[in-house]
């Protein structure tokens, strides 16, 4: 199986042992993972923005990109429901039969990790260990858009050493959102002071979630409060072993 990392813009820029930690993971799990230099933006911006025109040769290069591949893994359910799901009006609406094509051959092939874990190599026990108190946000396009439903809480309940708790609210929006962050400041942080509220009344150590962009938005806000809690995406706890769990420190 020849597997491809889109390791996403946002995690190259900003989080970038978010994308080792997936190579780790699956290189642990016996799959070798390619990374196309050739990778740009998912054209999530510009299409959530009304810039669809100026999309289109954005998805052209994903797609030219991402050619050959059997499998398309990538640490953001965010950016894997772009893929699947926009990329198609995309090249629809650019009247263009070879992008259409080449698009309808990719985005099939495009999994957040957690799909690509349980559907694809079918495991839950990653063989991952972190001995902390972790709570867990199902983001926005993870949940409502590509559907992962429970299969991070599975991996994450298979987590030796973790102890899971209940975030209330946990289907509300942490109120990132990309462009909504900035063009509806205000509801953005009354939405990510409610998640942060619900984050610290689980008494949990760490926040784990599938997108850096959410952890980040709900992060900050918690940092400035001095919560004591921090924030690890769900590919970092699962690359995780006794020889190299991450430092827990807010």
């Amino acid at each position: 199986m020849r597997v491809a990392l889109m390791v996403t813009c946002f995690n190259d820029a900003m989080f970038p042992e978010t994308g080792k930690a997936v190579v780790t993971l699956l290189r642990r799990l016996g799959v070798e993972v390619d990374f196309p230099a050739a990778q740009t933006c998912c054209a999530q911006p510009m299409v959530n923005t009304g810039y669809l025109d100026e999309a289109v040769p954005v998805v052209r290069t994903f797609v030219e990109a991402f050619a050959g591949y059997d499998a398309i893994v990538t640490p953001s359910g965010s950016c894997a429901g772009s893929a699947r799901h926009q990329h198609g009006i995309v090249a629809r609406r650019a009247g263009d039969p070879a992008l259409a094509e080449a698009v309808a051959a990719t985005s099939p092939k495009v999994y957040e990790l957690s799909e690509f874990l349980v559907d694809v190599l079918g495991v839950t026990d990653v063989g991952a260990y972190f001995p902390h108190t972790v709570t867990y946000h199902p983001t926005c396009h993870s949940l409502r858009m590509i559907g992962v439903g429970d299969r991070p809480r599975r991996l994450l309940e298979a987590v030796r050493g973790l102890t899971l708790v209940e975030l209330p609210g946990a289907a509300e929006c942490c109120g990132f959102g990309g462009t909504f962050a900035v063009k509806n400041a205000d509801t953005s942080v009354a939405m990510g002071a409610d998640k942060a509220r619900h984050v610290r009344e689980t008494g949990a150590e760490v926040l784990v979630a599938g997108d850096n962009s959410c952890l980040m938005h709900v992060g900050g806000m918690l940092s400035r409060q001095q919560a004591g809690i921090r924030t690890v995406h769900l590919a970092e706890i699962l690359a995780a072993t006794e020889a190299s769990v991450p430092e827990v420190v807010a």
